[in-house]
């Protein structure tokens, strides 16, 4: 049982900090704003909708570190861009547990999962100061109503969301707890090249707890697995800053070697989790692919 929290979360803060026109679309009276087009770019698709750009905006928000942007069972009035910064998804049940869904990050639209019922099904917490695009959802509607091609991009992008959830059950439903972990980093890797930044050294915005309940294992498992791979010279560790020396290795990684996780106490076995039902292959006694 997970509960409905119909609580609104607090007012996110105006825009009023100065951000490039590419990155955050330009400022009105104060407050940012990003036309359609620049939405389109943002998530990533193309767009020949011929909306006049300066007539159709979309207002940015900010919300600091810790605030929530929707809350399960919260009406849906808004669909949002992340802009910038990192967030996190969870399902909250009767005792107050968190199960992590997702993290998403620059270029990911959140809220979908409010479309059925027009109530949110989960909770989307800002693990960073963000920047987020709102899309009213009667306006998008009636947007597609003018604009029939408006209506085929949003489905595009929903089904991007759909098929990386999917991916995420198909590769990590069966594996070992190291090849979570090193999927986990690969992704991440490549996300922050596609974003621009470096692919080779980032910062985790999400504590190992949150990793955790995402990837289905524990907050020992998740720190002991870090430290093996920095052990073996996979990755270097200080703290929240995550050095990939060798990403091929992570990306085809099984399980790691009777020595190694020896030298660490060895793994725990990983539970499934709750948001990947989905099964696949056992993981083979290999340590690569």
């Amino acid at each position: 049982m997970f509960c409905l929290d119909a609580t609104k979360p607090r007012p996110p803060i105006p825009s009023t900090e100065h951000h490039s026109p590419t990155e955050a679309g330009r400022q009105r009276q104060g407050t940012l704003w990003s036309n359609l087009k620049e939405v389109c770019d943002l998530l990533q698709i193309a767009t020949a909708v011929s909306v006049n750009n300066e007539e159709v905006l979309f207002q940015h928000v900010q919300f600091k570190n810790g605030q929530r942007v929707h809350t399960i069972g919260q009406a849906l009035d808004y669909l949002y861009v992340v802009n910038s910064g990192f967030l996190k998804t969870v399902l909250i049940d009767e005792s107050g547990n968190e199960q992590v869904l997702s993290f998403p990050m620059k270029g990911d639209l959140l809220g979908i999962d409010g479309i059925n019922t027009r109530h949110y099904a989960s909770e989307a917490v800002a693990l960073s100061d963000c920047d987020v695009i709102l899309l009213p959802f009667r306006k998008l509607i009636a947007l597609s109503h003018i604009h029939p091609a408006l209506e085929n991009l949003m489905y595009r992008v929903m089904s991007r969301e759909l098929v990386r959830e999917q991916a995420m059950i198909a590769i990590l439903g069966g594996l070992s707890a190291e090849a979570r972990v090193a999927r986990f980093l690969v992704t991440l890797a490549e996300r922050f090249a596609a974003m621009g930044y470096s692919s080779k050294l980032f910062n985790l915005r999400m504590t190992r707890q949150e990793i955790g309940s995402y990837l289905g294992l524990t907050l020992e498992t998740i720190s002991r697995t870090l430290s093996a791979f920095n052990e073996v010279g996979l990755i270097t560790v200080d703290q929240r800053t995550i050095g990939i020396k060798d990403i091929e290795s992570l990306r085809t990684l099984r399980r790691l070697s009777p020595r190694a996780r020896a030298s660490k106490g060895g793994a725990a076995k990983p539970s499934t989790p709750a948001h990947l039902s989905g099964s696949a292959a056992p993981a083979a006694d290999l340590m690569h692919d």
